[in-house]
């Protein structure tokens, strides 16, 4: 029984690492996600400054839902916000904001 449970742990910790390494390339990548563009992120490349620098990001913001609707669309909690909707305009689907989401958790 304790074999079963720890490989279903095991899956489940793989499932997430996986979930996190789709984020961070979504996070990095310059046609879709795009985070790089405005914001400066541990490990990337060619950063930009408009918006805040992404670290410590869980503790800022310990429910993930509020992660997820700034990512889905900023513009319901800051009218003025620069960010790009992107749930709102499909720019990212809702399993690649989550994994955008699990991403930014690790930061």
């Amino acid at each position: 029984m304790a074999l079963t449970i720890g490989a279903f742990a095991s899956a489940g910790s793989a499932q997430a690492q996986s979930a996190v390494d789709e984020g961070r390339k979504l996070a990095f990548d310059r046609s879709k996600g795009n985070c790089l563009t405005c914001h400066v992120i541990k490990g990337g490349d060619l950063p930009g400054t408009i918006g805040p620098e992404l670290v410590d990001i869980k503790s800022k913001y310990p429910k993930r839902e509020e992660l997820v609707a700034i990512l889905h669309d900023e513009t319901e909690r800051n009218p003025l916000t620069v960010m790009p909707p992107f749930g709102r305009n499909r720019i990212l689907t809702e399993k690649e904001i989550n994994a955008v989401v699990d991403f930014l958790q690790t930061l």
